[in-house]
């Protein structure tokens, strides 16, 4: 492929991210960001278009059948989730709603979006089968283990010391985003696994209005900022099915990203509309180091043999001309020990394990400067950028 058609098939690939974007921002313009739509979940994703939306986080009742009150050991009650929107007649109801979700939840995903959902023993494996039963494609589960768990005050049971989250692509093709780089980091330069530690909102972090909890089951901020950034690129539309407080919409206002809330208790609504508008987004340049650097594009020796960068027959050698070989026409060197590639012919020269023939081998330049190969690769590079 000569210069011309590189330079046509960059300009191809061009155009179509181009259309592609202005696709997603004629999407973006008919989204309700930064909005937080009232009323059932399942209702307020029917408004959404198709294919719009990157990520979803989902923090769906969990459905705990508490049965009576929990008391602690001095006879104080424990603030349970005791609300009518955790209480569902039968599984078979908790069973129709989740399905009812995630379905509105994969139709408006974009194609190669994903989906988190969170929950307890008490309802991730039923949510676990019924989104592999939509299409879905489970990536990971995540053991989200509190340092500061819940006891168990009756001393029946283990204490409750995890949460379980699933990642789950839109299916099993879907190209998803995935921060490795920055995950890795974030890590200390080790791969991230999957369990995370985190403790429970408390202190200063926990919402509370007149002095009780503004929501019984408020996640850390710590916790949504590691999912964003793992599996989000900046300006990337989340949605939150299950907003409560605002935890998703106040981290991803924060990571520079797009979101869209579903609630439909006023109460919550309100305090995550104050939280939201509080919350201060980071300065574009900390954001842009979080990413994973763009892949290098790969050129071959012999691409700049056959654009005429380098002609069969030309002579090169080492910095210091001891070593001199030709140029063949298939890019491949000749010389005292033969023919190979640009790296294997400077190992062997050097009689070295190994060599970087990029730098290692010099071309006289029109200047009469002896230049390395290296500069013939950054200069086509430069003439097929689009």
């Amino acid at each position: 492929m000569g210069v011309i058609d590189h330079v046509k098939a960059k300009e191809a690939k061009a155009l179509k991210r181009t259309n592609d974007k202005k696709k997603d921002n004629v999407a973006s313009e008919n989204l309700p960001l930064g909005q937080i739509l009232r009323g059932d979940c399942v209702e307020a994703m029917k408004s959404i278009p198709d294919a719009t939306i990157d990520l979803i986080f989902a923090d769906p009742p969990y459905n705990l059948q508490l049965g009576g009150d929990l008391q602690r050991p001095d006879g104080s009650q424990v603030d349970a989730v005791d609300d009518d929107w955790d209480k569902f007649d039968t599984f078979k109801i908790y069973d129709q709603f989740t399905k009812a979700w995630l379905k509105e939840a994969r139709r408006i995903l974009k194609p190669n979006g994903s989906l988190w959902v969170i929950g307890s023993y008490h309802n991730i494996f039923r949510v676990g089968s019924l989104l592999q039963d939509e299409g879905y494609w489970i990536l990971n589960d995540i053991i989200w283990r509190k340092s500061n768990p819940m006891p168990n005050f009756k001393g029946t049971r283990f204490t409750n010391a995890h949460e379980t989250l699933i990642w789950a692509a839109r299916d099993e093709k879907a190209r998803y985003t995935f921060n490795y780089r920055a995950m890795k980091t974030l890590n200390d330069e080790l791969q991230m696994r999957s369990d995370w530690l985190f403790p429970i909102c408390s202190g200063q972090e926990r919402i509370k209005r007149d002095g009780t909890k503004a929501h019984p089951t408020q996640k850390p901020e710590a916790l949504l900022y590691r999912l964003l950034l793992a599996t989000t690129k900046p300006g990337d539309v989340v949605l939150d099915p299950f907003f409560g407080t605002g935890t998703t919409g106040a981290v991803a206002k924060r990571l520079g990203r797009e979101w869209i809330g579903c609630e439909r208790e006023d109460k919550y609504i309100e305090v995550a509309e104050q939280r939201i508008s509080d919350a201060l987004p980071l300065d574009e340049s900390s954001l842009k180091t979080m990413q994973a650097p763009k892949a290098a594009q790969r050129v071959a020796f012999g691409v700049l043999v056959e654009n005429d960068y380098l002609k069969p027959g030309t002579t090169l050698s080492d910095k210091k001309g001891r070593n001199k070989v030709k140029v063949r026409a298939d890019g491949s060197l000749e010389g005292a020990k033969g023919t190979a590639s640009i790296h294997k012919m400077g190992a062997l020269v050097q009689d070295a394990p190994s060599c970087n023939g990029w730098t290692y081998w010099h071309f006289m330049a029109d200047d009469g400067a002896l230049t390395n190969i290296d500069s013939l690769r950054q200069k086509y590079l430069l003439a097929t950028e689009v």
